[in-house]
């Protein structure tokens, strides 16, 4: 019997493996004309909310690079476990470890503190962060529990270790009864770029760890076992790299890059710990690491289009009417046209008897 079938391409094409992304983001942008017009709204207002009001004016584009700062230093860790054959799906939950580690330093400063203050909180943050992936890492090392499950059900334990610390103990009792911290001392804050803009020291942060994650996987020879690792576990083996290296190297960088993310954004943009923290910035940037290809430039450009659409998703919210859960709508299209745009790339269909 005749059916449609998939069939392996013989090479499959270098060129269409780098312009899959671009191919995803023109099938996501026509879904979406189709979602407005279905939805009754302009599909030009539409698209002009998400691709051009976040970039119309320098304001508008100090706050998508606000927005991209905490996904592309998670991504750029995510990137280093998947390279790595190391499914880190809880970067949420370091993430928002991350923030409470940065706050418990935060909340320690008074009006006499200097601004020296702020590296501690930073690295506290980080701190927080490889501490929970590494929960995971000793599951994975210890047990062979399944890091996909652990990292990801880590991450509702974080959100309720999150609420119970801001309707607990660490509740503003000058708050009217809102769960949230006090509002930080301004040492603690990060010393913003530009007067007039939000943008901080984080994204300097981020470009330095765009650097540091592309020399780290191209240029040395740690990185190097990682990728051997991931790709081919015998021949890592086989060369003396340590398997268990690599599961702990990938899991406490990616923690790390999130816990940063998670304490630039509560000394930063937030400026106090709240319930709303957890943003879907740790499974968001999945989709950027991918959508990058996982190459840490790549991800640069990626971290500024899901920015886009946090963003357009807001703006959505407000101008149109529509519920925000179309950004995630959005960021879904995103990942399933790339999924299938890859299929495409390296499988062709066929039609006739198997």
């Amino acid at each position: 019997m005749a059916r449609l079938r998939l069939e392996a391409r013989p090479q499959p094409s270098s060129a269409w493996s780098y312009g899959s992304p671009l191919l995803a983001l023109l099938c996501t942008v026509v879904i979406g004309v189709i979602l407005f017009a279905l939805l009754g709204k302009d599909p030009v207002r539409g698209l002009q909310v998400f691709f051009w009001e976040p970039i119309k004016s320098g304001y508008a584009v100090g706050e998508l690079v606000v927005k991209a700062t905490p996904l592309l230093l998670i991504a750029l860790g995510l990137a280093v476990c998947f390279r790595s054959n190391v499914w880190n799906i809880g970067a949420e939950g370091q993430y928002i470890l991350g923030a409470i580690a940065a706050s418990g330093v935060a909340l320690l400063a008074d009006k006499t503190t200097g601004g020296w203050i702020v590296l501690p909180l930073l690295l506290a943050g980080v701190l927080g962060g490889m501490a929970w992936a590494g929960l995971t890492a000793l599951l994975r090392d210890k047990f062979n529990a399944n890091e996909i499950l652990v990292s990801l059900m880590l991450v509702y334990v974080a959100v309720q270790v999150l609420g119970y610390l801001v309707f607990g103990p660490w509740k503003d009792p000058n708050g009217y009864n809102f769960p949230q911290t006090k509002s930080f001392e301004a040492a603690t804050r990060i010393p913003r770029l530009f007067d007039g803009s939000r943008v901080s020291i984080g994204v300097v942060f981020a470009l330095l760890g765009v650097a540091g994650v592309w020399v780290f996987l191209f240029r040395t020879r740690s990185g190097f076992a990682q990728q051997v690792g991931g790709l081919a576990p015998a021949a890592s083996r086989y060369a003396g790299f340590s398997s268990r290296g690599a599961l702990w190297t990938a899991l406490l960088v990616s923690g790390g890059m999130a816990g940063l993310a998670g304490a630039l954004e509560v000394a930063g943009p937030i400026g106090q710990l709240t319930p709303y923290v957890p943003a879907g910035y740790g499974f968001a940037a999945i989709i950027v690491a991918y959508v990058g290809r996982l190459h840490p430039v790549g991800m640069v450009f990626s971290a500024l289009l899901m920015s886009m659409f946090y963003i357009g998703g807001e703006l959505a919210q407000s101008r149109l009417g529509l519920p925000k859960s179309l950004t995630g709508v959005f960021q879904g299209l995103l990942l399933f046209s790339l999924l299938a745009c890859d299929t495409l790339v390296n499988y062709r269909l066929r039609w006739g008897n198997k």
